[in-house]
This record gives structure tokens, sequence and C-alpha cells, in this order.
């Protein structure tokens, strides 16, 4: 028989079960805001080597865990990491980011991709998502996470980040049949790495959609939610019981839309009151989220009341902890650990509060 200790606590809340704390973790909690990756990163210059090298990665990984016990432990990589694998060569620089060259333009690029089978081409992915179960045991949840469709192909067709995302939008517009090749291209290729990450350990996935929140309501309608859908209907069909987290940054405007996507949680960025979120997303949704993460910037009595704030507007069902977007480059890291240690006293804190 199983008991309530022998499943991680982060999974317990995703299942519905009301409990006296959220279970938390925070995006990017591996990362630039910590000296022992600095000081790794100094060493191990590229980006995609201490991704895809599976032993950077999983101690990168384990760095906040060993540091602040975190309630999900989250792999290492990057949502572009599968595109190779499709025929999509990608670097990223430090000071410049993601740069694809050339970028993808026109269909006769699109018929030359291939779908993604990650078994071959992202082996060290499975070594690392099982590293960190074994590592970690029932005391946390491994996290695994990829891109969603519209947000790759913002990568893919622009070549690099962009403010206004003018080149995508102009195929949209004038050349939609290209976009939605290949928009089905990556929903197919993406709904096979989630699977595989399942496959390999995860416990729940997170898809970072991070530039539809760019997409007008009607053009989310057309180019992002179909394709969250197709993702999240194939990866049901065989792992239904994984849960699925769907997030992207400047959400305000598309929030009921993503409650549609066929995710199990909505990770809700800080530009969202909680109470709000919960109203239009109505209960049956999990909710993640949503301190800004500027306010680790602040005075513990700041970070404090910011977190009891969203707590107590989140309910206690179905509510993960997290900031509403990645924590800050320069973020002090005994501010990071504050969060942690608050979101593990609540149930003391909110009965006392």
């Amino acid at each position: 028989m199983t008991g309530a200790n022998d499943i991680p606590y982060l999974l317990r809340a995703a299942k519905g079960e009301v409990l006296a704390r959220p279970p938390v973790w925070m995006m990017r909690q591996a990362g630039r805001y910590m000296k022992v990756y600095r000081d790794l990163r100094d060493k191990y210059p590229s980006f995609r080597e201490r991704s895809e090298n599976p032993d950077l990665s999983i101690e990168i990984s384990l760095q906040p865990w060993r540091a602040f016990r975190p309630d999900g432990v989250i792999m290492f990589s990057d949502i572009l990491t599968p595109l190779p694998g499709m025929g999509i060569n990608f670097d990223i620089i430090e000071s410049r980011g993601p740069i694809i060259d050339p970028p993808i333009r026109t269909m006769e690029q699109v018929k030359q991709l291939r779908l993604l089978n990650p078994e071959e081409s992202l082996p060290f992915v499975k070594t690392v998502l099982q590293s960190l179960r074994q590592e970690v045991g029932n005391q946390a949840a491994v996290l695994g996470f990829v891109g969603a469709p519209w947000t790759l192909a913002a990568y893919a067709v622009e070549g690099k980040s962009s403010k206004d995302y003018a080149v995508i939008k102009r195929m949209a517009f004038c050349e939609p049949e290209t976009l939605h090749a290949l928009l089905s291209l990556l929903a197919d290729s993406i709904a096979e790495y989630v699977r595989y990450q399942i496959d390999s350990g995860a416990q729940l996935v997170q898809m970072f959609d991070s530039w539809a929140g760019h997409l007008s309501p009607i053009d989310y309608d057309t180019f992002a939610l179909p394709y969250q859908q197709r993702v999240f209907q194939q990866v049901k069909q065989t792992h239904p019981d994984t849960p699925l987290v769907l997030y992207i940054s400047g959400s305000a405007g598309v929030l009921e839309r993503m409650g549609q996507s066929g995710c199990d949680f909505v990770s809700v960025d800080w530009t969202v009151d909680m109470a709000d979120a919960r109203h239009r997303l109505g209960h049956e949704i999990g909710v993640q989220g949503n301190v800004d993460p500027g306010v680790l910037f602040g005075s513990k009595e700041i970070i404090r009341d910011r977190i009891l704030d969203t707590v107590r507007k989140a309910g206690n069902r179905k509510h993960i902890l997290n900031l509403g977007h990645g924590i800050l480059p320069g973020t002090p890291e005994e501010n990071a650990a504050f969060f942690f240690e608050t979101a593990k006293q609540l149930d003391q804190l909110m009965a006392t509060a």
C-alpha cells in the first residue's frame, strides 16, 4: 500500500489534495543568481555543453536542491534542446541569447525537417532525469519541461530573440500554410519529447509558451492554442496521470484561453492577481505562481508578505507556489533561501497571521 510519504509533496498537490501549505519551487532555480553555478559556468562556458553533458546538467539541477530543498527539482536544459534532432541547429551566446542560422523561412525548409526521435537524438535527457529521480527519491518531484510550438517556431523563424516578432508575424499573415506546417511538426515532435521525458523519470512537465503573450487573442486562437492542445492531447492519450503545466509570460489577456489548452495547471505570471486568476480559470484547473521575482530584491518582510498574499488568494488546493517568471540574475541567495524557508513554514505562518 502506498502512503502519503511515498508520494512527493508536489504531486500530492497536483492530484488535488488539500494540504497545509503549497509545494514550492522556482522557475530558473538553477542558474545565474547562484555563485556555485557561476563558478561552474566559468569553467564550462558553453551553455550547450552545460545542458547536454549529463554530468554537468545533473550537477546544476541539484545545486538548488542541495541549497534550498525545494519540492520540485527541474532538470537543467533549454527549450531549444530538441531542435537539432529535427534538423534545426542552434547555439546560445551568453551576451546575445539563442542563434539559429539559417532561420526557417520557407516551405521547402520546413519539408526538409524531420519528426523528433528523442531516444535517438536526446539520450542525455534520459540519463539526467533517471539520475535526478535516484538522487532525490520521494523527497521532491522531478520536473521536466519543453517549449511550446509557437515559441519554438518564433525562435526558428526569427533566428534569434525578438522584441516585435515581425518576421514570424509576417509569415503568419502572408504565408500561413508554411507556419502551420512548421507548427504541426513542432507539436508532434514536442509531444514525443514530453512522453520521452515522462518515460525517463519526469513526474510533472511544464510547457513554456514564452512568446505567446505577444499574440492578440484571435491570433493566439489560431497559432498557439490549437498546437498546445495537440501536444497535451497526445501526451494524455499515453500518460493520463502525469500533471502538465502551461506557462506564458505576459498572459493576462489570454488567461482563460490557457485553461482551454488541456493542461492541468496554469502557471500565472505576476501581472495577474492570484484571486483574479482563480476566478477566471475556475477551481478545477490548478494554479502555479505568481510572486514577482523582483520582490526577492526586497526586505524579508516584503518577501513574506507577498508570499502570504499569494497563498491566501490561491487557497489550499491545487496551488504550487512559484515566482511569476524566472528568478533574476543578481538576486541575493539569502533572499532565495528565505523564500523557500518561508514557504516551508507557511502552515505555521498562516495559523498565526
